[in-house]
């Protein structure tokens, strides 16, 4: 689809637009599972203590479906200019950027012990965001269609295409995610469960939710917060940076994309295909997103990220002063994976609590570090180093990138895979 065309030509791509969304729904179904669980199944064991506070995914996606449904069936994207498109996009940001700044300022109201009627001084601000809150209302919806648009129109130029036509359709709902529950074995590194929970939950209720499950099933665990999740539509965290959210709507749409392969139906089957997956979605949302932004976005594009590592032979070395946070926590992960493998588990926990510390005072506050928490973020080995540690994974999957001609060459060859032993074999060759 060219921006800007006739409103013949976008009716019709509206309509197969919304032909390939129909046809994607009758699929989706065909790729999950059902099975049935007793009172000792691990996961039934977390959930006695979570199924209070989980998140309702049905009730979410109903909605989600009947806001992407009015949009489709109205297609008021479609006849905007290309400039005017980008312009609502970027206006339903500042919408985002206003609120949080009145928010901030009522909060200071209420915080405030000078002020004796903090109801009446807010009285103002209150109707402000009110008003605020009624016009992201109505421009959100026009906005999340435009972007998932320019998603498409890229993925198409990156030829990710089934029949001329980004499939699945790039649908995604922006929405405060859930916070996901992270439980690992205390003697090695490995996500166990997942579950996800409110993301209202104050953080005193996550560390009583953490204590109760460390104590009762002798575990590690983590609630960390999420940027989206890959559902139909994809759920994606409110941000104000379009840079941000192009690749968040990217990185989830990678996996609608996945889903319908086997590298995506096996997800679950094992931690290497999760880390797989993963760094997949990370390499190309970052891929897909920076070109989003490139067409569409292009004063707000930020320059190349220099390389993980200085060249060999540079005149100018890295200053030791300068604080390497992916590097410590790469040496702290690598520690941990020591210690525990020694049979070391409390000492493994105390020094991973000093990193902490040490972490904190140099300006990163990470409220607990934890087998968890590496558990959690290691998968995401996009980049060398960090919380991934030695796994080889990750370091597989970039090196499969770099071998591959295209960004669709190296999704399409990966996404056929279903285990960690074919991509070996594949970048060996």
């Amino acid at each position: 689809m060219t921006p800007g065309t006739s409103g013949v030509i976008m009716t019709g791509m509206t309509f197969k637009r919304a032909y390939w969304l129909t046809i994607f729904l009758l699929i989706m179904p065909l790729t999950l599972g059902a099975s049935t669980v007793s009172p000792s199944d691990p996961l039934e064991r977390v959930r006695a203590f979570t199924r209070a506070i989980e998140f309702d995914y049905l009730s979410w996606t109903l909605n989600s479906f009947g806001i992407k449904l009015g949009e489709i069936a109205l297609g008021t994207a479609n006849y905007l200019e290309v400039e005017d498109q980008s312009k609502i996009v970027l206006a339903a940001l500042d919408l985002i950027r206003k609120i949080n700044q009145v928010e901030a300022q009522l909060n200071d109201i209420y915080a405030d012990p000078n002020i004796i009627d903090p109801d009446t001084a807010a009285v103002d601000l209150h109707n402000q965001l009110s008003e605020l809150r009624d016009r992201r209302a109505r421009l959100e919806p026009l906005a999340e269609a435009i972007l998932q648009n320019q998603v498409s129109e890229v993925a198409a130029m990156a030829h990710l295409t089934f029949g001329g036509q980004a499939f699945p359709p790039v649908l995604y709902h922006t929405t405060p995610p859930p916070d996901a529950l992270i439980i690992s074995p205390r003697n090695v590194i490995r996500q166990d469960q997942n579950i996800s929970i409110s993301p209202e939950i104050s953080v005193d209720q996550m560390e009583a939710l953490e204590e109760k499950v460390d104590r009762s099933l002798d575990v590690s665990s983590l609630v960390v917060g999420i940027g989206g999740i890959g559902l139909y539509p994809t759920m994606v965290m409110e941000t104000t940076d379009i840079n941000g959210l192009a690749e968040v709507v990217a990185h989830e749409w990678v996996h609608n994309y996945l889903t319908l392969r086997p590298l995506g139906i096996s997800y679950m089957n094992s931690p290497e295909l999760r880390t797989m997956n993963e760094t997949v979605a990370s390499i190309a949302g970052k891929e897909l997103g920076r070109a989003v932004v490139e067409v569409y976005y292009p004063e707000f594009l930020p320059p190349e990220a220099p390389p993980a590592e200085s060249p060999m032979g540079s005149d100018q070395p890295v200053s030791p002063h300068v604080f390497d946070f992916r590097a410590e926590m790469h040496e702290t992960r690598m520690t941990a994976d020591r210690l525990l493998a020694e049979g070391k588990i409390d000492l493994a926990e105390s020094y991973m609590e000093l990193r902490r510390r040490f972490l904190w005072e140099n300006g990163y506050h990470i409220r607990k570090l934890n087998q968890a928490y590496f558990a959690f973020y290691g998968a995401y080995a996009d980049q060398p180093g960090g919380a991934a540690g030695e796994d080889p994974v990750g370091t597989a999957v970039r090196l499969l990138r770099d071998k591959s001609a295209s960004l669709a060459d190296f999704i399409n060859r990966i996404a056929w895979m279903w285990n960690f032993e074919k991509l070996i074999k594949a970048v060996e060759n």
